[in-house]
């Protein structure tokens, strides 16, 4: 969880902070950070913009491992953990040291007694004990930097095992040992195979059942480099990984199964690093639903987060969020061994007009762009195609063609198409022999070209010669068993390579010193309080966002002079702390034009407030505001993220409409415009019925100055609710015509704070 104090960090990502300058023995940090960015550098929120590489060389070969509590008694349970890691240790060429206090030998090699006794230097410990804590003072005076703990009974178990676990994870970083676990087991220490070529697919799991289809991937020709099962995470997490595999060179996709992320920051350090290097990463993250997050939870000691907060930050930093194994594993295998796009457009070529508009509509859906092919391309298609069918796109070659030379001549033709970047072949179902000789031209053609040949091979059998041979014979071409993965994984395959083109890194301009605003700001701030309208109102005018004319009152008289000041009509509101809904309440009034008008009002809103028992701290008479689209922003927390920023459609239908987007600041401008098109209203911006264009510019400026806000004091507010936002014509700006603000309780304001203005504030 972040901190919440400000200027603080999380205990994780101060001690690899630290790190940085002092590194204690062979758990080194082997990569450098960014020029725009120093090891030790925080954002003006106190958090951490670089987090160090663990150097996880010696962790996945190590030079020599040691077994503590090693056993080879028949039917014991550390016997096949002792057997397995003994086959391990000889495949990667490690020596192994088995300790156990009362046994001379284990498997025929020579324990020794204690960890102390250890003949030499050790890379990698594994605890077979029930409790590791004893353990980790002793490996670190051997100087050992890693160590797997495979005891359960921690943070999945309840309050107690998480404070247990919390023991065990500080005991591990004050010790200077990476620890892997607990709660975890022996997938980093598979049988992975050595003969397969090819970028691979490095694993990331907190489940270990999870990732089984995926380590089965080898057996369909595609590799796997790594398997990270991570456990309850109390030191190494899953942000350690991907940031480790991330730089490896022989690394092409990174595929996590998530339940629940230690740390927001350092996660989304790691995914900004792999998406610095163009590195895809495909994640699986449990708790979309109450019931997923719950489960979740139960099952890792971990908090799952708010879901629509994780889906935000993943698209923000390019990962690819999927639902199932099936398209964790299809994503991930596309996308680690497929060349860059050269092209964005998909051709679909089929044997049947059904097949070719089912999977066509499956793709536009998706937002894939299959262009209309030229009349030209036609007419050659038509060399070999009949002229009767349609080969605009989709390409319906009627069967036949498929069967001779003419097959061969069809796939050229389209692959040679400059629009055409990606070519997918859908087979429904074998129909041999000419389903043999489709799947051998279209393996023959990828071989001669730089762009992405997909097929979908249907068969329910999946035993056919064209399929198990041919097809997954091929590392060039990418196959799959239903329509769904693969109009998913393409879609993946050119966002990615999208998103990669356009990054920028938003902790390379994150501010690092307060704005001038801050203090001003601060001087609202009323620890465990609410603030009244017209107190959130000026926090935005501190910030550069514009609300309307207004006065704060205490007497019909000091109304009519108000209203005069401000100018006719005026809106009338009650203003106090712990007033939330104005409107339902009748404490809202519009369209005043006179003197008498505004005087009996303001003694109505007086007497209603008073039969509510709604504390007044005064009435506010304001400017009108012309006609615009209501939309709203506000600042929440998120126990992983730190403070986010919403937007959305507003006015007092915004809990009924629920249109919003939300992200996780830093970011940049191009993110903000994100944010509007993700609204299903985004159209209204544009002018709807005749209307003119509102003003979208002055929308996102006001996004960016609510992200400043919450930078600067996500650790003072609480929540900051900006509703109507009204945006008005292009060119006229965005108003705030209303505001809440929540303080968090625990700090204090500032003693030598300005004061906060009194009466009038101007639009």
């Amino acid at each position: 969880m972040l901190g919440s104090t400000r200027g603080t960090l999380t205990s994780d990502l101060r001690a690899r902070v630290v790190a940085c300058g002092e590194t204690p023995r062979d758990a080194v940090v082997h990569d450098t950070a960014p020029a725009s960015v120093t090891p030790g550098d925080t954002d003006v929120s106190g958090r951490p913009l670089y987090a160090p590489v663990p150097d996880l060389d010696r962790f996945f070969r190590p030079r020599s491992v040691a077994i503590v509590g090693a056993s080879d008694g028949e039917g014991r349970p550390n016997t096949g953990i002792t057997r397995q890691l003994i086959a391990w240790s000889q495949r990667v060429g490690a020596r192994l040291h088995p300790v156990h206090p009362a046994r001379p030998a284990v498997f025929g090699l020579r324990c020794v007694p204690t960890v102390a006794a250890l003949p030499g230097p050790v890379d990698l410990a594994v605890l077979l004990v029930a409790d590791p804590l004893p353990l980790i003072g002793e490996l670190a005076d051997a100087k050992v930097p890693f160590a797997v703990a495979f005891a359960s009974g921690y943070a999945e178990t309840g309050t107690d095992g998480a404070l247990a676990q919390e023991r065990l994870g500080d005991a591990a970083r004050r010790a200077g040992v990476r620890l892997l676990g607990p709660n975890t087991n022996l997938n980093a220490f598979e049988e992975f195979r050595d003969d397969l070529e090819g970028p691979a697919i490095a694993l990331i799991t907190q489940s270990g059942h999870q990732g089984r289809p995926l380590f089965a991937l080898q057996e369909l020709g595609i590799r796997l480099s790594h398997w990270a099962p991570t456990g309850n995470e109390a030191d190494l997490e899953t942000a350690d990984f991907l940031s480790y595999f991330a730089q490896r060179p022989e690394v092409g996709a990174i595929a996590c199964y998530v339940e629940g992320l230690k740390d927001g920051r350092s996660f989304l350090l790691a995914a900004d690093r792999a998406a610095r290097r163009g590195v895809p990463v495909v994640a699986v993250k449990v708790g979309r639903t109450e019931t997923g997050a719950r489960t979740a939870a139960s099952h890792t000691g971990k908090l799952t987060g708010a879901d629509r907060v994780v889906d935000a930050a993943m698209r923000q930093y390019g990962v690819i969020r999927v639902d199932g194994l099936d398209e964790l594993q299809d994503t991930a295998a596309l996308l680690a061994r497929a060349r860059p796009p050269v092209a964005d457009g998909v051709a679909v070529y089929s044997i049947s007009g059904g097949t070719g508009a089912h999977f066509a509509d499956l793709a536009t859906t998706a937002g894939l762009r299959l262009p209309r092919l030229s009349a030209a391309k036609q007419r050659e298609l038509h060399q070999w195609i009949p002229e009767y069918l349609n080969v605009a796109n989709p390409i319906d070659n009627g069967g036949h063609p498929v069967g001779d030379w003419r097959g061969r001549k069809i796939i050229d033709a389209l692959l040679a198409d400059p629009a055409v970047g990606v070519l997918v072949c859908p087979i429904t179902g074998p129909f041999p022999p000419m389903s043999d000789r489709l799947a051998h031209d279209l393996v023959a053609a990828a071989e001669t070209t730089e762009k992405l040949v997909c097929v979908v091979w249907g068969s329910p059998v999946g035993t056919e010669a064209a399929y198990r041979d041919t097809l997954l014979g091929s590392s060039r071409v990418a196959t799959f068993r239903t329509f769904a993965n693969c109009v998913g994984a393409v879609r993946a395959y050119l966002g990615h390579h999208r998103f990669v083109r356009e990054y920028r890194s938003p902790f390379d301009d994150a501010p690092r010193t307060p704005s001038p605003s801050f203090r001003k700001a601060q001087a609202l701030m009323r620890p465990g309080q609410q603030l009244s309208e017209h107190a959130a109102k000026q926090l935005l005018r501190a910030y550069g966002i514009r609300v309307p004319r207004e006065q704060l009152v205490t007497s019909a008289a000091a109304a009519v002079r108000a209203a005069a000041q401000v100018g006719y009509p005026v809106v009338m509101k009650a203003s106090g702390a712990q007033l939330a809904h104005k409107t339902e309440l009748g404490l809202v009034k519009v369209g005043l034009t006179s003197a008498s008008q505004v005087r009996d009002t303001y003694r109505e809103l007086i007497d209603i407030a008073r039969y509510e028992n709604a504390a007044l701290d005064g009435v506010l008479v304001c400017q009108m505001v012309g006609h615009g689209l209501e939309t709203m922003a506000g600042i929440t927390g998120d126990p992983l993220f730190g403070p986010t920023v919403t937007i959305g459609l507003g006015g007092v239908l915004v809990e009924v409409l629920q249109d919003t987007a939300v992200r996780v600041p830093p970011f940049g401008e191009g993110e903000a415009r994100a944010m509007l098109d993700e609204l299903r209203g985004r159209a209204l911006f544009d002018g709807v019925r005749g209307g003119p264009p509102l003003d979208v510019d002055a929308l996102v400026e006001v996004v960016l100055r609510v992200q400043r806000m919450a930078l600067e004091l996500g650790d003072d507010l609480a929540e900051l609710d900006i509703n109507p936002l009204v945006v008005l014509e292009r060119g006229q700006g965005a108003v705030a015509l209303d505001a809440l603000a929540v303080c968090h309780p625990e700090r204090e304001p500032a003693p030598d704070a300005e004061a906060p203005a009194e009466q009038e504030d101007g639009a």
